[in-house]
């Protein structure tokens, strides 16, 4: 597991004085970035040795920063172990089913850590704020999913879940960020801009599905999300706190010697369809 590291004086300071903290400098988030990413190729060992099933759920308001940890968590690991689930809307057919059916089938096996971005909540968040399901469907979804994760927790899965925060303040500004940046256009919808609007009704919805859902067996982390670079190491080091893992030692990897040619020639007249080096 990762040493516990005093957290950064000037961030704590800044917070107790109701101060921003400064920027943390690019280098220095890529360097505690670095620690943390090996500390995840840890986890990921252990996982397979153990055979452990993960789950970690990100939700939050739109342009928090979720998409940005998630990558961060996934990209110096196996696709294999580390599974991230992003479902599109509802299928006609899987209107018809049972509301969790369809996030059901993508648990974990043994030895896989699943990361859903955006899960099962979307009924108790932008459903229900857009209208897509009825009043009595939210407060059953509300009512039963305690003892569906208590379910689920008890067939042996480590079920974690992230609340992303962000102020109006900061939301506004990302959001403005992707109209102007042609490279983000893309990340903003109708949705987006209609949660823009409905900032309060995202709040009641917020705070009911919070009250609701936060249980012993499967607590809601806040993450305080107005600074992207520390949102990201926060959220990593949390996370990998809640799972004692320890390091599989290995033996050392020795690259082994090429073998010899035995007559092997690269051919020289055959063309082929090359990439202009533009660069």
């Amino acid at each position: 597991m990762p040493e516990k590291s005093s957290k950064n004086t000037s961030a704590k300071a800044a917070a107790a004085a109701g101060r921003k903290p400064e920027k943390l400098a690019r280098k220095d988030f890529e360097k505690k970035l670095a620690k943390l990413q090996g500390e995840l190729v840890k986890l990921q060992l252990w996982v397979k040795a153990k055979g452990l099933k993960v789950v970690v759920i990100f939700e939050g308001r739109d342009a928090a920063g979720k998409g940005g940890v998630i990558k961060r968590i996934t990209e110096r690991v196996s696709p294999r172990v580390f599974r991230v689930v992003a479902l599109p809307a509802p299928t006609e057919r899987e209107k018809t089913q049972m509301y969790v059916q369809r996030y059901i089938e993508h648990l974990p096996a043994a030895g896989e850590v699943v990361i859903f971005d955006r899960s099962w909540y979307n009924r108790a968040g932008v459903e229900r704020v857009m209208g897509f399901c009825s009043d009595d469907q939210v407060r059953y979804f509300l009512r039963m999913t305690p003892p569906v994760e208590q379910a689920i927790v008890r067939s042996g899965i480590i079920l974690i879940k992230y609340w992303f925060e962000v102020s109006q303040e900061e939301q506004t500004r990302r959001f403005l960020g992707r109209i102007n940046d042609p490279r983000k256009i893309w990340k903003l919808s109708p949705m987006d801009l209609e949660s823009h609007r409905r900032w309060y009704d995202y709040s009641r919805a917020r705070d009911e599905m919070l009250a609701a859902t936060d249980s012993s067996f499967a607590p809601w982390y806040i993450v305080n999300a107005d600074d992207k670079k520390r949102a990201r190491l926060n959220c990593i080091a949390h996370f990998l706190s809640l799972i004692p893992y320890r390091e599989i030692k290995s033996e050392k990897i020795k690259l082994p010697k090429r073998q010899k040619p035995h007559g092997y020639e690269e051919p020289r007249n055959r063309r082929y369809n090359r990439v202009p080096e533009q660069f």
